[in-house]
């Protein structure tokens, strides 16, 4: 059967949910191989929840559906401050991307607590703000950033990242609603060596297969690229 919409290939998934230092209880999902032998971990960071953005936005859904079997990958979603899916709606307020620094940390107590490997942060749209603009404070490999808005991430949070030994790597839609590929490369100079990857076709949101599996191919490459190219058929998948 052909891999694609929203198929779920084997995994571990358990329900999680995670306190934050202000006292919240956020909900979320950890999906991950199901010999629990994962080589990485992915930490999804949603898009905006003012704007429809939740742990179920279709790439992250995604990537917890194929990439447990398909990349030997951990997978983490969840809810910020004030976020509802159908998983559930997490407690407190949406704050911009100021208190939900302690959603940030939150998760990451919960990878360390539980030792999994090798961390990377994996943010879309409002979820790059907070990878930007807290990611460095946390022991992570790297970060991913898919549909940068560059909105609430300053130009000295941008900038920070400059020299640090983490990766940074960059998924630039051609025609995005906010940041597109020439705007991105002046936004980035600040940090050279961050990875600008313009991607022809894709928009904001990322819809349609092709440009699933780009995102997804894009992220492994990234994390595991032993995992490529990653499966385009599964014969157990229903």
């Amino acid at each position: 059967m052909e891999i694609r919409g929203g198929i779920e290939l084997p995994a571990r998934r358990e329900d999680i949910e995670l306190t934050t230092e202000d006292g919240l209880t956020l909900v979320g999902e950890l999906a991950g191989p199901e010999d629990g032998n994962a080589v990485a971990t992915l930490v999804t960071l949603h898009p905006l929840p003012t704007a429809g953005g939740f742990m179920d936005s279709h790439v992250l859904r995604k990537a917890a559906g194929r990439l447990p079997a398909l990349a030997s990958l951990n997978v983490l979603r969840f809810n910020t401050r004030g976020t509802t899916s159908p998983r559930g709606t997490s407690d407190g307020d949406f704050d911009g991307g100021i208190a939900e620094r302690a959603d940030v940390a939150a998760a990451m107590r919960f990878v360390t607590e539980r030792g999994l490997p090798h961390p990377w942060f994996v943010g879309w749209s409002f979820g790059t703000e907070l990878a930007l603009k807290y990611g460095r404070e946390h022991p992570v490999e790297g970060a991913i950033l898919l549909s940068p808005p560059l909105h609430r991430a300053t130009a000295d949070e941008v900038a920070a990242w400059n020299g640090d030994a983490r990766r940074l790597i960059v998924l630039v839609p051609e025609f995005d609603d906010y940041l597109r590929p020439p705007e991105a490369v002046e936004r980035f100079a600040s940090v050279p060596d961050a990875v600008l990857i313009p991607v022809e076709g894709g928009k904001h949101l990322w819809v349609g297969e092709n440009l699933t599996r780009r995102v997804l191919t894009e992220i492994v490459a990234a994390v595991n690229p032993d995992a490529l190219p990653l499966a385009t058929t599964w014969p157990d998948a229903e």
